[in-house]
């Protein structure tokens, strides 16, 4: 920890083994975006892409760039990173590592959201995505509800957020049954999670919904910081405990929710991103900054291997970011068994 004091007499604590990471995770993002946009049936340079991105490309490349392959790179970066941010708010609540919007059930109510406007009202791309995003809010808002007891503590937002997780998971499981073939086959390919068909439609509400969200998080890093310190800490600290809790829970439901929406469900990155976040930064907190790059760097690289990895074979991207945040859950379990926590 360094201390920085400026001209006018403040002073700033810098953390520069966490800035350096931060640096090198925003550099990765990048890296692989760029990456990733020259991938594909027509292979473009790096430079080339750099190039186009700058307004210097020819006709074909533009096309190709900004409007097949930007859009679908953009939309992956800000779903990481919303929900890496989103991951790293619930597990610095719950204080418990499990704490994730995989686990408590968010990834399934904006499954059933999305479902509904499918199997019941055969809804249009939009009202899908509507959908999600109300689902999410909704289940959202019952995990607070249900897990109040003069407060929301920890290890009952995880037990009650497991419980409704199972409650929606079945909900989901009917509203399959009901479905026809064609709602059916398109509810899996939405469940499945995916950037394949991402345009500039699905950018825009994300990039504002993330720049306003972001500096509030952001804003509320200090508080959060006193609140892995227990309550009464907090209390004695001057932080209005509830209120913090309320303001942070609400803004990573609607940054998950919102992701899902995007993207569809993908799956563990919310989980892993901030564990890897904070064993790189070795730093004691919520790591907000570096949980949401690393999200971000984390699903730019699944993508890229979804396509490319398996040969002919294209996958969603969600199927790798499963097998991957799955082997990484089943390692986490066992640690946290041998240290004693469960």
């Amino acid at each position: 920890m360094k201390a920085i004091r400026t001209r006018g007499g403040l002073s700033v604590r810098l953390d520069v083994r966490t800035a350096v990471v931060v640096t090198l995770l925003v550099a990765a993002a990048l890296v692989s975006g760029v990456v990733l946009i020259g991938t594909g049936d027509f292979p473009i340079p790096a430079a080339d892409v750099i190039r186009t991105l700058l307004g210097n490309g020819n006709a074909g490349q533009e096309f190709i760039i900004n409007d097949l392959r930007l859009p679908r790179v953009l939309v992956g970066l800000l779903v990481g990173a919303a929900l890496g941010l989103g991951g790293a708010l619930f597990q610095s609540i719950a204080r418990n590592p499990l704490g994730s919007p995989d686990v408590l059930g968010l990834g399934q109510g904006s499954t059933a959201g999305a479902l509904t406007m499918i199997v019941l009202f055969q809804g249009s791309a939009a009202e899908v995505a509507g959908g999600a995003l109300v689902g999410g809010l909704v289940t959202g808002l019952a995990i607070y509800l249900l897990a109040w007891k003069r407060g929301v503590h920890g290890y009952r937002l995880v037990l009650v957020g497991i419980g409704v997780s199972a409650f929606i998971t079945a909900v989901n499981g009917y509203l399959l049954t009901k479905a026809d073939f064609v709602d059916a086959a398109r509810s899996v390919v939405w469940m499945t999670g995916s950037l394949n068909g991402r345009d500039w439609e699905q950018v825009w509400p994300l990039l504002v919904l993330c720049a306003v969200l972001v500096p509030l998080v952001l804003v509320y890093g200090r508080p959060l910081r006193m609140l892995e310190m227990g309550d009464d800490v907090a209390n004695s600290l001057g932080v209005p405990v509830e209120r913090t809790r309320f303001v942070l829970l609400t803004a990573s439901v609607l940054l998950t929710a919102a992701a899902t929406a995007a993207a569809g469900p993908v799956s563990f990155v919310a989980l892993t991103a901030p564990q890897l976040a904070r064993r790189l930064t070795r730093s004691p907190g919520p790591n907000l900054m570096p949980a949401m790059f690393m999200g971000a760097t984390l699903l730019i690289v699944a993508d890229w291997a979804s396509q490319r990895a398996f040969g002919a074979d294209q996958l969603p991207v969600g199927v790798v970011t499963g097998v991957l945040g799955g082997i990484y859950l089943l390692w986490l379990l066992v640690a946290q068994r041998k240290a004693g926590r469960i």
